[in-house]
């Protein structure tokens, strides 16, 4: 599992009182930087291969400014060019978001994706998601 800590902003904090939902796809986001830099190491646009292909978010409980979130990233499935990305977001110990999001390794160049090589596939299977992570 790869972890985040965020500090929510005043910012991301809408007129309801607690953190807009269009912040937690950004935050999840933010979580697999770990994942880019396995596939881009310098993180030049230039050298980008992640696309997203899906996202899918769900809100489980409010979130609030002034508390520390931890974005807790897995891979819930890794294929031969293809992976989906299992994320959670919690808050005071309680997960207030999950998401799940399908990339692909990608060839701007070629205009296809490409299988991912067999370095990142060993280190990616050590972040799998298995029942009772959290």
């Amino acid at each position: 599992m790869y972890i985040k800590k965020i500090d929510p902003r005043v910012s991301e904090t809408d007129g309801a009182g607690h953190i807009n939902n269009t912040t937690i796809p950004i935050w999840f986001e933010s979580g697999r930087d770990e994942i880019f830099k396995l596939f881009t190491p310098n993180l030049s646009f230039d050298e980008w291969k992640c696309v997203i292909v899906k996202m899918e978010v769900e809100y489980i409980a409010q979130i609030y400014y002034g508390k520390e979130v931890t974005v807790k990233t897995w891979l819930s499935r890794l294929g031969k060019s293809s992976f989906d990305v299992y994320e959670e977001i919690h808050q005071d110990g309680t997960i207030r978001a999950k998401g799940k999001a399908t990339y692909v390794n990608f060839n701007f160049n070629r205009q296809k994706s490409e299988s991912i090589p067999d370095p990142i596939k060993i280190e990616l299977e050590k972040h799998l998601y298995n029942e009772g992570d959290q």
